[in-house]
């Protein structure tokens, strides 16, 4: 016995597993985005005014969401908070031992290079746990656009 479908019967059918198949490599793609972690971008300008409230923003996004991946970019007066035995002025609080212990957590630390040339600062001065980029700036622009890290400025 041979059954006849009618063309708007293999249209519906066609139609339905097209459907099906972009439903599936949505489905696919919205779970591996679930899957990837959160990546974060904190950006420090003015370390008097960013500096412990940022790390205690850091420290608190972590203690809820361990996975995110977070790199903080200083420039301008907010790289002053990575130099050795920098403190927070209103506080008398260290942040070496703050840093170091969000750097263990995976936080990742930035120097932008153009603001140590034009303050004529060597790296030197920097702790160990400052890393170095080309350009504070563009660093952000591109963890955002071409990374997609959310931005946050404390």
């Amino acid at each position: 016995m041979k059954v006849h479908m009618s063309k708007l019967a293999k249209l519906f059918l066609n139609t339905m597993l097209v459907g099906c198949t972009f439903l599936g490599f949505a489905l696919n793609a919205h779970a591996q985005q679930a899957a990837s972690p959160t990546k974060v971008v904190y950006h420090i300008d003015d370390a008097e005014s960013q500096g412990l409230k940022g790390l205690r923003n850091i420290r608190n996004h972590l203690d809820i969401s361990p996975t995110t991946q977070i790199i903080v970019v200083t420039h301008a007066n907010g790289i002053d908070m990575l130099m050795e035995g920098a403190k927070d002025k209103k506080n008398n609080v260290e942040y070496a031992p703050l840093i170091g212990a969000l750097k263990s957590r995976g936080v990742r630390f930035e120097v932008c290079e153009i603001t140590l040339k034009n303050r004529g600062i060597k790296k030197d001065v920097f702790i160990l746990d400052a890393d170095f980029t080309p350009s504070g700036v563009v660093r952000i622009a591109d963890l955002q656009a071409k990374d997609h890290y959310a931005y946050i400025k404390p």
